[in-house]
């Protein structure tokens, strides 16, 4: 059975007053107990092996197979500014971190690596894990995380690719929206239940270049090819 994304995005609407959504930076980078240890069975990964004869050379390859999954980049036509969301990453935090043997456990110290490290700047976003189109997916996105409820026929399909060509080659979907302030219908900061934290947040046009091309900011290559994508495309000559 498809799943209607209309339907589900009215029982959040009723579900949002019922919840806090605000998310601070003191809960969200509270990162405590961390242990590193092997993934034998993942709900969203699976790691494997492909072998196969390249012109009759025996090769392998690890990889990881996972969800396809959207990207949309949001922008708010009544601020003038584009929304991108805010959250921590653990494999973002993984890798600016280091590990440290503890008894018989792997551990980050977090007084050395503190939670920021692992807070990343991206677009909205979400993996494609129901029976709909990725337009579907890109409108549940968009309110769940950003608070919107856009229109199916306002959600603009810009391209796709293929993300982690060396581990994953999964594909990912970008879209391009365009908001108001009277289309905002909850606070979003993603979905609770599944124990998303999510914060959004508003970057002014006139300085997202800076924004995204900041090094010192952890950030996907896909916002910053979007953001590139929208002055191209977007704005007048």
């Amino acid at each position: 059975m498809k799943t209607d994304p209309d339907q589900i995005i009215k029982k959040r609407k009723q579900n949002c007053s019922k919840r806090n959504l605000a998310v601070t930076d003191q809960a969200m980078e509270n990162i405590s107990d961390v242990t590193v240890e092997e993934c034998t069975k993942s709900r969203y990964l699976a790691p494997m092996r492909l072998k196969y004869k390249q012109n009759k050379e025996d090769k392998c390859w690890d990889l990881i197979s996972e969800h396809d999954d959207v990207a949309v980049l949001l922008f708010n036509k009544s601020t003038d500014s584009f929304i991108f969301v805010r959250q921590f990453r653990p494999a973002i935090y993984l890798n600016n971190s280091k590990t440290e043997q503890k008894n018989d456990e792997v551990i980050i110290d977090t007084d050395k690596f503190p939670g920021s490290l692992g807070i990343t700047y991206e677009l909205c976003a979400g993996l494609i894990d129901k029976d709909v189109s990725p337009t579907e997916i890109a409108k549940m996105e968009i309110h769940e995380e950003c608070g919107f409820d856009v229109p199916m026929e306002s959600i603009e399909h810009v391209t796709s690719y293929r993300s982690g060509v060396g581990t994953t080659g999964s594909k990912q979907y970008l879209f391009y929206a365009e908001v108001t302030e009277e289309m905002r219908t909850g606070k979003g900061g993603g979905v609770v239940e599944e124990g998303e934290m999510i914060d959004v947040i508003e970057i002014p046009k006139s300085e997202v270049m800076t924004f995204v091309m900041d090094e010192n900011i952890n950030r996907p290559i896909g916002m910053m090819f979007a953001v590139l994508w929208y002055f191209q495309n977007k704005t007048k000559s």
